[in-house]
């Protein structure tokens, strides 16, 4: 109904009452009627343009703010390849001014096509990207009134599950024991599936800090840690090992069959993203699935991967890959070769929530990642509005919320902020 519209209505309320014989009934809808004439009405999404964006910068995290002239604001999120980004956000925010926020494809195509030549196709182009992205699809959820994953195509499933990242790499020179103890600090918490990295640069065993062939005293600590991991958490719970890309075929090779009695959920990045070749040839020769992807961007990084049959699962992280829609693209395209989807994320919980719808909207997903401070570093509560439990016996439950249904604190964020370089400005 118009404001005019509204008007006419209740001034022909106003009047009846008026002429009724009562006359305490003679004021009836007066007041209704200014209430509404001073409330301001929201004009139609139709109407909904951006005024500006903005961003601040925190740890290896980088949050895009997009800003409109109803009110209503997007945030996005990117990680990793951000680091300098700061005048690139301007410059692409620049020329967000003006226009609907309604069309995050559109959008996304545009800005991935004009720097064909200006570093679109990885890195830190398309980390910037990723948050601009998420940060759209966010603005567009509000503007309708539909959570993300409902734009997305709708939801498979309700929560996703998470594995804990235990972060033990923290920790110099861990012994076995202490792969156990954490291993089952988090089983206890309700986590079903664990994640330790075995890459260890200070190894005693380690001959050549810059050559990274394992010797075979490595291969036994690696080893030993994970079966300690097994011992203590038993058959059923999952264990996801994360070499990170620092090892050489040979070695790569050798811990993926060593693993093998370990019944691991995977062995990721045993051999750098780079080549697929090496890859494949680790994937065919073992029956340890082999898990990586957080390294690649856009969905054509992915093609050889998963036509050569090169890897087992894939983990694109949807905070540095091209973001949510690219993000889908990538799952639908692994669902093709049925190929499980199992995000990578190392993010707040806006990137985590953000992640969650995409997982929710695929057929294809497996699991996704989840970071231990997380549950501990009173930070990453402070940074972030959400009024329920992050994670909940293991599983993140998918927001209903419009948009991605996780807001930026900024106040407190601001206490975390990256020194020297402009806060939401």
């Amino acid at each position: 109904m118009s404001q005019s519209s509204r008007r006419s209505f209740l001034s022909k309320t106003a009047l009846a009452a008026a002429i009724a014989p009562f006359a305490p009934f003679a004021s009836f809808g007066k007041g209704l009627e200014t209430a509404i004439e001073k409330t301001p009405m929201a004009s139609p999404p139709s109407d909904l343009k951006i005024t500006d964006v903005k961003c601040a910068f925190s740890g290896g995290g980088l949050f895009v703010k997009i800003m409109t002239n109803q009110d209503l604001v997007g945030y996005g999120e990117a990680v990793d390849a951000i680091g300098g980004t700061y005048y690139l956000v301007q410059r692409l925010g620049n020329q967000l001014k003006g226009r609907s926020p309604l069309g995050p494809n559109v959008i996304f195509e545009q800005f991935r096509k004009q720097a064909f030549f200006g570093g679109a196709q990885s890195g830190m182009y398309v980390a910037v990207l990723s948050a601009f992205d998420a940060a759209l699809w966010d603005l567009t959820g509000k503007a309708l009134g539909l959570p993300v994953y409902q734009l997305l195509g709708g939801k498979f499933r309700d929560k996703v599950r998470v594995y804990c990242d235990t972060q033990l790499y923290e920790v110099r020179n861990p012994k076995p024991e202490d792969y156990a103890k954490v291993a089952r600090v988090a089983v206890d918490k309700g986590y079903t599936a664990v994640k330790f990295d075995i890459d260890e640069a200070n190894d005693p065993n380690k001959y050549d800090k810059w050559n990274w062939t394992a010797s075979n005293a490595e291969v036994e600590r690696m080893y030993n840690s994970i079966a300690a991991v097994r011992k203590e958490v038993g058959p059923h719970i999952d264990i996801c090992v994360d070499m990170h890309g620092r090892y050489d075929a040979p070695t790569g090779r050798k811990v993926a069959k060593v693993m093998e009695p370990l019944n691991l959920m995977w062995l990721e990045e045993p051999v750098p993203a780079d080549n697929v070749e090496a890859y494949k040839t680790i994937t065919q020769e073992t029956s340890t699935p082999i898990c990586g992807g957080e390294n690649f961007y856009l969905t054509y990084g992915y093609t050889r991967l998963l036509s050569e049959g090169a890897i087992d699962i894939i983990m694109p992280d949807l905070q540095k890959c091209g973001g949510l829609g690219e993000g889908q693209r990538i799952a639908n395209l692994a669902n093709a070769y049925y190929t499980p989807f199992s995000p990578h994320m190392v993010g707040s919980f806006l990137g985590a929530m953000a992640s969650a719808h995409v997982c929710a909207s695929v057929p294809n997903f497996h699991i996704l990642e989840w970071q231990s401070e997380s549950d501990t570093d009173l930070r990453w509560k402070e940074i972030v509005k959400y009024d329920k439990p992050f994670i909940e016996k293991g599983f993140l439950v998918v927001s209903d919320k419009p948009g991605i249904g996780v807001e930026i604190n900024e106040e407190g964020l601001k206490k975390y902020a990256t020194p020297g370089v402009p806060f939401f400005a």
